[in-house]
């Protein structure tokens, strides 16, 4: 477990790569302390208030690609389901607070992922 990567992950990465190339700047890995929570999304547009997160499809439970392990299933269901309810409650923290929030899945294209977060920056 030790060397699963919080940060800088490959998917984050080539995100961060295309925002950069279109011209975008952001802030990585941002603590933003918000009342009752205390979030950190992958990449923050502080200004337009957008905070993007690039989710892994084991970790936060994917509809396509999530599944639980077969070994040791009373630790990775809780743990799993922890994850969720945590970006759940995330999202409607930084909403509360009148951010924007994407959210993409590790799986997903860089190109299609930059698309949604230029949509979105452009509103």
């Amino acid at each position: 477990m030790r060397a699963i990567r919080r940060s800088n992950t490959k998917p984050e990465l080539a995100v961060r790569r295309l925002l950069h190339a279109a011209g975008y700047r952001y802030r990585v890995d941002l603590r933003l302390d918000l009342p009752g929570a205390r979030v950190r999304p992958d990449i923050v547009f502080t200004r337009r208030k957008v905070a993007v997160f690039i989710d892994s499809c084991f970790f936060h439970c994917c509809p396509i690609h999530g599944r639980v392990p077969a070994a040791n299933t009373g630790y990775w269901q809780p743990k799993l389901g922890r994850n969720v309810e945590r970006d759940r409650l995330a999202d409607e923290a930084l909403r509360a607070a009148g951010w924007t929030v994407v959210r993409a899945w590790s799986h997903e294209l860089p190109d299609d992922v930059v698309e949604r977060v230029v949509a979105v920056l452009a509103t």
